[in-house]
């Protein structure tokens, strides 16, 4: 990712450009062919011969183009022939957009094909599902773990939607009309660089675009700071459900020995703040004067390569997270097991207005019952076979088929085949 970012290949792209621009021109019988031929042949670029030259012109394309002519030699007058710095610029980014979108595709894949692996070895694991951080009822760690699943994979089908809204290039000039360059050479130049041709631009593709990519981006990195903090709260001491993996020799605290901290975690949570920051710049980016201004274009050779990067590494660095997570199935049972029982309350209640019960009455008849459990020794099961107007209408026996783990995983076979996972 870092090299598809680097100046070597942002170079090669621009020269890329003004090559096929040259003989897409030379096919339409507007050069000379020999000339186009001894462009290709000839054309090299030094980045710090460039570097030396922008100091001179204050203009990245200008040292770029001139930087060029050097080696080319007269031919060069037909380079950049009708076109406009932000056609070479424009075009190029959508190239990096869109081979960076390749890589962060792949990322998601080998993310998801980790999540399901472990989803599927945890499928029937136990524990406890939580709501506003409290003991609701039980669920399974596959579960959970095949809802990030699913949520990964509707950011693949995200970026790849967004990936068609970004490959798009244009070669249309200072202000989108093609005053002194054919559509044609526009339309065959973004062909052989794998893109779409601009439906209309201005002297730029317009912002919104970028926008939706960095939003892309942002919502991607927002799915993984959402598992790495539920990772997290996962790991406290109190909780210990699951843990990050602690390799031998590395270290917690520089004060405290005990330490094992959830550091991966936490650092893709505090990445995933600047990728969502990013955002934000690429929407103020939208909002350009008239066929353009320059607004923009400082604040994309920030954020566009930032988020692509760091968005790379956040992927690796989940997978490489769930891949090595430290599950504990007993905890979870222990966890389960702190309520005696409560999580069946729903089960009876239902069981209640089944029967007959109206439901008002019914969920203070269990509501007592769950008080009476919190405060006493006995489980909810056996409290609720204690209470009679429970057991006027839903029998003792009733009761424990009611108060079972069964009840509450018997689709979760189901829904591993919805998903594909085995």
């Amino acid at each position: 990712m870092r090299d598809l970012w680097s100046e070597q290949r942002k170079f090669e792209i621009w020269l890329e450009i003004e090559t096929l621009a040259c003989e897409a021109m030379a096919e339409l019988g507007q050069i000379p062919a020999a000339d186009a031929a001894e462009i290709r042949q000839k054309a090299r670029f030094s980045i710090e011969e460039i570097a030396e030259i922008e100091r001179r012109t204050n203009h990245d394309v200008i040292a770029f183009l001139e930087n060029v002519a050097a080696s080319v030699g007269p031919a060069a007058r037909w380079m950049h022939q009708g076109l406009t710095s932000s056609d070479v610029l424009d075009t190029t980014l959508a190239v990096q957009m869109t081979e960076a979108s390749a890589i962060l595709a792949q990322d998601l894949a080998e993310l998801r094909k980790v999540v399901a692996t472990r989803a599927i070895e945890h499928k029937m694991t136990p524990m406890i599902g939580r709501s506003h951080g409290i003991h609701a009822e039980p669920v399974t760690f596959g579960l959970k773990l095949a809802l990030m699943y699913d949520e990964f994979g509707r950011a693949a089908e995200r970026l790849a939607q967004t990936t068609e809204r970004v490959r798009v290039g244009k070669l249309s000039g200072a202000v989108g009309t093609h005053a002194h360059l054919d559509p044609a050479i526009e339309r065959a130049v973004c062909e052989k660089l794998g893109l779409k041709a601009a439906t209309l631009s201005t002297q730029i593709v317009q912002r919104d675009r970028h926008a939706e990519f960095s939003t892309t981006l942002a919502l991607i990195a927002s799915s993984i700071d959402r598992w790495a903090t539920e990772f997290r709260h996962l790991q406290r001491t109190e909780v210990l459900e699951v843990e990050e993996f602690f390799s031998e020799g590395q270290k917690g605290s520089s004060a405290m020995p005990h330490k094992r901290n959830p550091i991966t975690g936490e650092r893709l949570s505090g990445l995933a703040r600047v990728i969502r920051g990013q955002a934000v710049t690429a929407m103020e980016n939208v909002a350009l004067w008239h066929e353009r201004d320059i607004s923009h274009s400082s604040a994309e050779r920030i954020i566009l390569p930032d988020a692509c990067t760091l968005l790379d590494y956040m992927l690796v660095k989940l997978r490489e997270l769930v891949a090595g997570l430290v599950i504990y199935p007993d905890h979870m049972q222990q966890n389960l097991e702190l309520t005696k029982g409560l999580y069946f309350s729903q089960s009876v209640l239902l069981a209640l207005t089944r029967a007959g019960a109206e439901r008002k009455a019914a969920y203070e008849a269990v509501q007592r019952v769950a008080m009476r459990t919190w405060k006493g020794e006995k489980s909810f099961g056996e409290n609720a076979k204690a209470e009679p107007e429970i057991t006027n209408l839903v029998p003792p026996a009733e009761i424990d088929a009611l108060c079972s783990l069964d009840v509450h995983l018997r689709h979760v076979d189901g829904t591993f085949k919805a998903l594909g996972l085995a």
